[in-house]
């Protein structure tokens, strides 16, 4: 649960950064964890997933196109385009969550907090890049065993 807490702060920021422009600052995390009081364990989770996913949103923004098809990011809801950014996040650079975990979380997410459509809409996207990303891994480890 703690986990699932973190993801949906996480969303929550994610998602009032990218709908009013603003940069991620010290000012955002301490308003927020002013309404929302919490161990550290969650405030440590949450924060890894904004700033990373802030980080690396070319990348994943790529990924999301890519995966997407006859989609644009700026067509998607805030809600789904934010939920997209911190699975994908969770996918591309997270290894040590499987990816299954972070494709529930992601739909369990979106049916609490988007439209009914939200969910396979995202579980689509989120498998093809799962597909994707494992695809990668699994053709880079076996040309490293075959030299």
């Amino acid at each position: 649960m703690k986990r699932r807490r973190s993801r949906e702060y996480a969303l929550q920021i994610l998602f009032q950064l990218d709908l009013t422009g603003s940069e991620l600052s010290e000012n955002v995390w301490n308003e927020f964890w002013e309404h929302n009081e919490e161990d550290n364990e969650v405030k440590e989770f949450t924060r890894d997933i904004v700033v990373s996913t802030r980080k690396h949103i070319a990348g994943i923004d790529n990924a999301i196109k890519k995966a997407a098809e006859h989609w644009s990011i700026d067509r998607m809801a805030v809600i789904d385009r934010n939920i997209l950014r911190a699975a994908t996040y969770e996918l591309l650079y997270r290894k040590d969550i499987p990816p299954s975990v972070v494709m529930n979380e992601a739909l369990e997410i979106a049916k609490k907090y988007s439209t009914e459509e939200s969910a396979p809409f995202i579980n689509g996207i989120l498998d093809k890049i799962a597909h994707t990303d494992i695809k990668k891994t699994d053709n880079h480890k076996n040309k490293k065993s075959k030299g």
